[in-house]
């Protein structure tokens, strides 16, 4: 018998989560919800599922799970109704735009006792989860520094810039996540720097598009993640941890490992594009997890604790910024 899954939002995310799940060989879409009727309906059709609405999707007996993939605001009321149905929920990050909200996404779930996961769809490349594995095994020794290094292709347009909450709950805040999953401690302090350098669009948004911040954890390792929201040479994502037994690194993916020569020195391929691509892997592997919970099987999907604890950092850089001091983090 199949996982039988309710999709909220057709969008791009959306769609990616239904895809995977519609080719996922014990899973299955039996629902599209979205508030857009055709996009709902091309999304069913392409997936072999029958649109719905919330209340008919979420009070389905036959429904294992839900996968939230709608605008943020919609997030914590969509995750109580599933939680008063007993029914499970991956959530795409993030939980809310403010903490306090999230804060009570992760009670409703945890009152009602259904699994609330969030999104945080990095944790299942497999680079850096193998780089997250030899840092567990104490491959680098005591950990000291971790650099992350986060660089979109092009700003996005100032009507996203103005509801996606700024770079640290947008962009920044998978980095955070990815601070804490690696070095397997909890952050103590947050200091950050920024400024609008790349686009007017992000000044009229009140918002910084060049970043670069500090996190203490309480284990003594220092993390430093750096962001901008241009980069011409592609989607720059990269991880590099040190410590006192030696250092891994992860670069860039690019579409082959083809590497050419000529006189004028060695060249490899772009950078892949944008997240769809450099991602891809790491998106089937989240359903495969997913699609493993609801069936009660082990997984690793990060959960509503660390959808919350991500937003405390993204509160912090705000207040450093703001403040020109390092800030300790709620939690």
């Amino acid at each position: 018998m199949s996982i039988e899954i309710a999709v909220i939002g057709a969008g791009r995310i959306g769609q990616i989560h239904a895809r995977n799940i519609a080719r996922h060989p014990d899973a299955r879409v039996r629902y599209v919800v979205d508030v857009n009727a055709e996009a709902a309906t091309r999304l069913a059709d392409a997936c072999g599922a029958s649109v719905s609405d919330e209340t008919t999707a979420l009070t389905d007996p036959a429904v294992d799970g839900v996968v939230i993939a709608s605008s943020t605001d919609t997030h914590l009321p969509l995750i109580v109704a599933c939680a008063d149905s007993g029914k499970s929920v991956f959530c795409e990050k993030p939980l809310d735009l403010d903490t306090s909200r999230a804060e009570q996404c992760r009670a409703a779930a945890a009152d009602a006792g259904i699994d609330l996961f969030v999104g945080f769809n990095r944790r299942f490349d497999p680079t850096f989860r193998k780089i997250r594995d030899a840092v567990a095994d104490g491959r680098v020794g005591q950990l000291e520094m971790v650099t992350v290094t986060s660089r979109d292709p092009a700003p996005p347009p100032l009507a996203y810039l103005r509801r996606s909450g700024g770079l640290f709950r947008d962009m920044m805040i998978h980095d955070f996540d990815m601070v804490c999953w690696l070095t397997g401690s909890e952050p103590k302090s947050v200091f950050a720097t920024g400024a609008a350098r790349v686009s007017q669009d992000v000044i009229d948004a009140g918002d910084v598009d060049t970043a670069a911040v500090v996190v203490e954890m309480h284990d003594g390792a220092y993390c430093q993640i750096s962001n901008s929201r241009r980069c011409v040479y592609g989607y720059d994502q990269r991880i590099e941890v040190f410590g006192a037994a030696g250092m891994l690194r992860a670069g860039n993916a690019t579409e082959t490992r083809v590497e050419s020569a000529d006189a004028g020195g060695f060249h490899t391929e772009p950078a892949l594009p944008f997240f769809l691509e450099r991602y891809d892997a790491a998106y089937r592997h989240e359903t495969d997890d997913f699609v493993r919970a609801l069936a009660g099987k082990p997984h690793a999907l990060p959960g509503a604790r660390d959808g919350v604890r991500a937003l405390q950092l993204a509160d912090a850089a705000e207040a450093s910024l703001k403040e020109g001091r390092a800030v300790p983090v709620a939690g």
